[in-house]
């Protein structure tokens, strides 16, 4: 059963965040090195992109959740044809050479662009998208590659549509990365013999392509335990020859299809390597740097949840909306004393209203979240083509700790609000008639893979923020007090301001007190962890929705018809959000002070 018209984009705040918020086409766009767009070729590219979510991709979304894969006697996955059609769809239309450099036949699109594209997808099938890791695997064989590795894959990958995948997951280590087991045999030169087993590989086999390059994390015979033993290797499902010519089937095989509760679509399986032939690999750059490696993969895949998720709540919302514009029942609460009264929509009921500004609020703030983090991507890129090394390191260090944030929240607080959606159609919202509870379903595994939520909240608190002595998370703090200097200027967002202001008051009173807690036991970060990474995103969602609130209320005064209601709405967001989430940064301070290890003197068997 095909469900066409479930998903809803949102372009116009896309155009928004990207043209009007971040003014791309005058700090990016026609710049080194992304010198080969505007801004109103880039605004077409997005509107076609958007035509072909909504008219090819997002039709076979019931189908992929409906139609069940199949695995082989061979080890060969068997997905939906409904999904083949829309990746030969994505294919035709040469989408996958969007963010490529132009060597390679690509436009080098920014990444604030690619990213906006990326939301298109993943909200109108994300399956679809999951399917597509491909193109940025030949991104990492570009920079990491050796020559003869390129020739190998580049081409192929590009020309043939050939899958990709990353491999890291093993049955008994789970996040635990470095404890894998998989190991590697040196055999000649930059070739190498894997064996070992990994698990939950998402789209580790699938019929839509001849061939697929998986991305594994081994080790080496005799190399170190741990995450610095690891090594990172090209195992393709096909073996290459130097000339990239395919050959005979390789000691990869698929031996179990993970039976899931959403993205059903998506091929989640366990790859066995080594176990009928030998499994042939070659060392990355043939060097052993596996997890420097693997991270810039991971770096990729965590922005890439955190922005599902947040295009998954926006057309949760959208189509939340359209119900509760539609759905006639009771009468306005005001007249609900008197019989005769005429029933109306019940986006008139007051929590009805309450409840899709929640979802509004949240859905643009995850957005520009994801938005401003791309654009320091395109900043840093810009700053190291222009040789300006140390700028751009700067500015990649920002966007990297910024992902546990997009990763985190989105993910969690996605989830929360999904049901919120599901809420405003009533009943009517338990039934399959209508999408969200297949997003919800589909959404859930955001909070579990690429790093749980709590990996997420330890990465933000050790590695982005102790490690450097909060120095980066600071340059943000900055940004904020910055924006508090100048807010006799819009005096309309004047309550905005100061909510802002408290909530960065708790915040870094948040920070003090757990770095004081630190020093007595790590434990209080792993009971509070969570706690802070929330709050922090929530400051930080905060602040840029109320920087979107200035450009908005100077965009309304000379705005009319369609625009101008959308300003409105725009600053309505920002006001409910420093209303009713910033707030929560207070609670979350008086929770971290009274932290204590009391649960953690409880007896296991008093659980």
């Amino acid at each position: 059963m095909t469900m066409p018209n479930h998903y809803k984009s949102n372009l116009r705040d896309i155009y928004f965040n990207l043209f009007e918020f971040l003014q791309i086409g005058q700090t990016v766009l026609g710049n080194k090195p992304y010198m080969t767009l505007d801004e109103s070729t880039t605004k077409e590219t997005l509107k076609t992109f958007e035509t072909l979510c909504l008219e090819k991709i997002a039709p076979s979304f019931r189908e992929g959740d409906e139609t069940s894969l199949e695995l082989d006697s061979d080890g060969n996955v068997h997905i939906p044809e409904g999904i083949k059609k829309a990746l030969k769809e994505f294919f035709a239309g040469d989408w996958h050479r969007l963010d490529m450099s132009e060597e390679l036949g690509g436009i080098n699109a920014p990444r604030s662009v690619y990213w906006a594209a990326f939301e298109l997808l993943v909200g109108a099938n994300a399956p679809v998208g999951l399917y597509l890791f491909s193109s940025f695997a030949s991104r990492i064989l570009e920079k990491m590659g050796t020559d003869s590795q390129k020739k190998r894959y580049m081409n192929n990958i590009l020309d043939r549509h050939w899958g990709a995948t990353m491999v890291l997951t093993e049955p008994d280590a789970g996040s635990d990365v470095g404890s894998g087991r998989a190991k590697a045999r040196h055999v000649q030169d930059d070739e190498w013999h894997l064996e070992g087993v990994k698990r939950f590989i998402t789209n580790g086999d699938f019929d839509s392509t001849e061939n697929i390059l998986h991305l594994v994390l081994a080790r080496p015979e005799g190399a170190d335990v741990g995450t610095k033993g690891l090594s990172l290797f090209l195992v393709p499902k096909f073996w290459v020859n130097e000339d990239g010519k395919m050959e005979k089937r390789n000691g990869v095989y698929c031996s179990n299809l993970e039976k899931k509760m959403g993205i059903k679509a998506s091929a989640t399986c366990e790859l066995t390597f080594g176990e009928k032939i030998p499994a042939r690999a070659l060392l990355l750059g043939n060097v052993h740097d596996g997890i420097r490696q693997m991270f810039r993969v991971i770096e990729q895949a965590r922005m890439a949840v955190g922005v599902k998720s947040m295009a998954t709540l926006s057309t949760a919302y959208l189509n939340a909306l359209d119900y509760c514009k539609s759905r006639v029942q009771g009468p306005d609460l005001l007249q609900a004393m008197d019989k005769h009264s005429a029933r109306v929509p019940i986006i008139e009921h007051p929590d009805v209203k309450r409840m899709l500004m929640l979802q509004k609020s949240h859905a643009e703030g995850m957005r520009a979240l994801c938005s401003y983090c791309a654009h320091m991507q395109d900043l840093s890129a810009m700053a190291e083509a222009n040789g300006d090394q140390a700028r751009a390191k700067e500015l990649h260090i920002l966007a990297d700790m910024l992902l546990p944030l997009i990763k985190g929240y989105n993910s969690e607080r996605a989830y929360e609000l999904l049901a919120v959606s599901l809420q405003c159609f009533g009943g009517s919202g338990y039934l399959k008639d209508y999408p969200i509870e297949q997003y919800i379903r589909d959404q859930k595994i955001d909070s579990l893979y690429e790093g749980t939520t709590h990996i997420q909240a330890l990465d933000l608190i050790f590695r982005k923020i102790a490690k450097n002595g909060a120095v980066t998370l600071q340059v943000i703090f900055d940004e904020i007090r910055d924006v508090l200097s100048k807010k006799a200027q819009v005096t309309v967002l004047a309550q905005e301001y100061e909510a802002l202001e408290q909530a960065l008051g708790e915040a870094e009173k948040i920070l003090a007190v757990m770095m004081v807690k630190m020093g007595e036991s790590f434990y209080h970060v792993g009971l509070q962890g969570n706690r802070i990474l929330l709050g922090i995103a929530e400051l930080v969602i905060g602040w840029l929705l109320v920087k979107q609130g200035e450009v908005a209320v100077s965009q309304r005064a000379r705005a009319s018809g369609k625009d101008k209601a959308f300003y409105d709405g725009k600053i309505a967001s920002v006001r409910f959000f420093c209303q009713q989430a910033l707030p929560n940064l207070a609670l979350s301070r008086v929770l971290v002070e009274n932290s204590n290890l009391d649960l953690m003197d409880l007896p296991i068997e008093a659980f």
